[in-house]
């Protein structure tokens, strides 16, 4: 593969990292270390990505927490596997039910967006399949941490005082004040270096970690999520925690250029970022036009965007199957569509979102692509007592028009936001690859992808070229460092520029790619978080 930096006009902020028997990428650096620590005691990529994970929802509870969802794509002994952990709407749970509570449409916090929360099972799916050690060993760093406390980094700081003033005007209600008194413990948020530390956040993990994940979903967790639910009149119970489980899948891919890229299918929007990929296979981006390059990629993402928001949703319930959407046909009438001018689609809005995500690989050829929200930050705004645990706001996305495709039903799975990638090259592993953020995840997976195949970025290069991002109609978002007069040309093309005074919303990506010939591994993180690469 060639990760020559070329001809993109940009400089990097960073130089790629280079390792061999171990490499960890993620959002923060006490959770990278914290994976590479695990591979140092013997344990694998699975293990790694299993105590990164379980730290990020420590250090980084902005963003991610044990009440949230997870999905990961797991490389190992030649072999590509996928893991939905994403869990389903309360079975009590019903489009009259919600109405009758006064609602027009999903509301965001409280107990109504609840959804049974996927990550715990999913990180004891993932060691039971294929960890070396115990999860007790792995899930100790976190353990360690959420009990004597760790200094807040400065993105992480940021956000956290952003989600405490929005949550201090609109979360007013009683069942909330565990939230405030858990992140918010001085009458405000934690400042930047301040030690924060969560004893029942503590606790809960070694619950997890002693009885493989069980007693979240049919123990002593079960029983208190269980209590808080009803105290509350909420619809999540423990007989619905008790019937998850996380769900092996078959990943689904799209050749791009002799590059298979790989998604976890629906009811994840992986999907988005591999129709966007097939419409703009059609073209030559060899030229160095890159006006005409970033005009080509707004309008399939668009096209790909209202497809994804016109049929994903959990993948029973799809009227058209994963195939036909990704057939070269489809691609072809799709590509068609694209002219020289910017098109009006079908609009949507979409919300912001908050993601982790992290790459591990080791030195036996394993690698692991793991994402894990709670959504829009902090989740629902509840947290259980005792123990936390931070309840995500997953279904936010449901629809209250029983003709919708993605309309709430009892036991079903939402259109999901967060999406794990990996890429291959015939029977190779090329590596893991992820752009946490919302509904800006497709757009950076493709920004990515493109920036590593069609442009030969190296990791660091391709995640810090400047990214645009489609956020409805004919408007997109640039970043404040993207080239001015490439910004205008787009906007003479009929593309309503707008320049963002914040990199935060075009996401936080990791990549490592692995070289086939010497194995040794590439790696790059995000400049736009506290992201760090831990390597070995």
């Amino acid at each position: 593969m060639n990760l020559d930096f070329q001809y993109y006009p940009y400089p990097s902020q960073r130089t790629a990292v280079f390792a061999k028997r171990g490499m960890v990428a993620t959002s923060q650096p006490l959770a990278a270390q914290a994976g590479l620590d695990i591979l140092k005691k013997g344990g694998n990529a699975i293990d790694a990505a299993i105590a990164t994970a379980a730290m990020l929802t420590v250090v980084e509870p902005t963003s991610n927490g044990i009440g949230g969802d997870a999905f990961a794509l797991v490389w190992t002994k030649g072999e590509l596997h996928g893991l939905n952990g994403s869990g389903p709407a309360p079975k009590s749970i019903s489009i009259d039910a919600v109405k009758e509570r006064g609602f027009d449409e999903m509301p965001t916090y409280g107990w109504l967006p609840v959804t049974v929360p996927g990550a715990p099972s999913a990180w004891a799916e993932l060691s039971k399949r294929f960890g070396k050690l115990s999860l007790k060993e792995v899930l100790q760093p976190a353990i360690d941490y959420a009990e004597n406390g760790f200094p807040l980094t400065p993105i992480l700081g940021r956000y956290w005082g952003i989600a405490y003033k929005r949550f201090k005007e609109l979360l007013t209600g009683e069942e909330f004040q565990h939230w405030f008194d858990i992140f918010a413990p001085h009458g405000r948020a934690p400042k930047v270096g301040e030690v924060w530390k969560s004893e029942g956040h503590a606790a809960t993990l070694r619950s997890i970690a002693e009885t493989n994940g069980e007693s979240f979903y049919r123990g002593e967790l079960a029983e208190k999520i269980d209590a808080f639910s009803k105290k509350y009149n909420g619809f999540l119970t423990k007989e619905d925690l008790a019937d998850y489980k996380a769900e092996w899948v078959q990943p689904i891919k799209v050749n791009y250029r002799g590059y298979d890229v790989w998604e976890i299918p629906p009811n994840g929007q992986g999907l988005v970022a591999l129709l966007a990929l097939n419409i703009v296979q059609g073209y030559d981006f060899h030229t160095r036009d890159f006006v005409d390059t970033y005009h080509k990629q707004i309008e399939a993402m668009k096209l790909a965007f209202t497809d994804g928001k016109a049929f994903i949703t959990d993948l029973k319930e799809m009227k058209l199957t994963v195939d036909e959407l990704l057939s070269e046909a489809y691609a072809v009438s799709r590509r068609n569509e694209i002219t020289e001018e910017a098109i009006l689609p079908n609009p949507y809005q979409p919300p912001s979102g908050g993601t982790v995500y992290l790459a591990t690989a080791d030195g036996e050829g394993n690698m692991v692509s793991f994402i894990q929200s709670n959504y829009m930050g902090f989740g629902s705004g509840l947290v259980v007592p005792g123990t936390g645990i931070a309840l995500q706001n997953r279904g936010r996305d449901f629809f209250l028009d029983p003709e919708h495709h993605n309309a709430l039903q009892p036991g079903k799975k939402t259109y999901h936001t967060i999406i794990p990638g990996f890429l291959t090259k015939g029977s190779e592993a090329i590596g893991p690859f992820g752009v946490m953020g919302g509904y800006m995840q497709p757009q950076g997976h493709m920004q990515v992808i493109m920036n590593t195949i069609d442009f030969h970025l190296n990791p660091q290069a391709a995640l810090d070229a400047p990214r645009w991002q489609w956020v409805g109609e004919k408007k997109i978002q640039v970043e404040p460092h993207f080239p001015n007069h490439l910004a205008q040309a787009l906007a003479r093309k009929g593309h309503q520029v707008e320049m963002s005074v914040d990199t935060g919303g075009f996401g936080r990506g990791q990549i490592i790619w692995r070289d086939p010939d010497t194995g040794v591994l590439i790696g790059g993180t995000e400049a736009r978080t506290d992201g760090s690469i831990a390597v070995w």
